[in-house]
């Protein structure tokens, strides 16, 4: 586990209002917890967001596609400077669609300029040096989560196969708590299991909001997997 030192805030009058403005963001599964989040975060920056659901458009974007996500074409997503895929899975017989859905994304977004963002888990972080010991590999990590963990912990390891896509993999904190409080700042972590000051691993949807739209706006982490937690 690591500490992390490099402390990020939200400050409007330090942003490329012009260049935020003139990004085209895509918020996939945005009627989720994190997605409608994220897509307030983006809208709150003035970006130009177009929320993608199945159904009604339960989000603050004035702009949709209705379509479920493995009807996505590339015709769909051509001309977006950043698709955020929200796609989540919760019940066994559903949970293999983690690695489905992202190879679809995948296929249709490759070869293309567009960056990929995707809401990935903590389950697959790592806890030593070596990277051989991971968050879901503990004693103390519930049973309940392991098949979620496992399963989104194949997907990640089938992304990082995709040399055509630029994907960047978003880790949260160990406690990524729907209902938190947003704070404004987070801290940035890699591969490892980030801890703040006070020894804690935890972090909001909507401070996880603030750094997914960060990396959109101004990250490079192409194809690599970064991690975030409270500050």
């Amino acid at each position: 586990m690591r500490i992390f030192e490099k402390l990020f805030h939200t400050n409007k009058e330090n942003r490329n209002d012009k260049e935020d403005k003139n990004m085209k963001i895509a918020v996939i599964c945005a009627n989720g917890k994190a997605g409608k989040l994220i897509v307030k975060e983006a809208l709150d920056r003035k970006l130009d967001v177009t929320a993608v659901v199945r159904g009604e458009n339960k989000t603050e974007a004035s702009q949709v596609i209705t379509k479920d996500l493995f009807d996505l074409t590339a015709a769909d997503l051509k001309g977006f400077d950043v698709v955020i895929d929200a796609f989540g899975a919760w019940t066994e017989d559903t949970l293999p669609l983690h690695s489905t859905s992202l190879k679809h994304l995948c296929d249709i977004l490759s070869g293309t300029d567009t960056r990929l963002l995707v809401v990935g888990g903590a389950g697959s972080l790592y806890v030593n040096a070596e990277h051989t010991a991971q968050v879901m590999d503990g004693p103390d990590f519930p049973d309940v989560f392991k098949p979620l963990a496992s399963n989104m912990g194949k997907a990640l390891s089938e992304l990082r196969q995709r040399k055509d896509v630029r994907w960047t993999y978003i880790s949260p904190a160990g406690d990524f708590q729907a209902e938190g409080e947003r704070t404004g700042s987070y801290l940035l972590g890699g591969e490892e299991l980030t801890l703040n000051s006070r020894g804690e691993s935890i972090i909001s949807y909507a401070d996880y909001a603030i750094a997914m739209v960060d990396e959109a706006v101004k990250g490079n982490h192409d194809q690599q997997r970064i991690s975030v937690v409270r500050a």
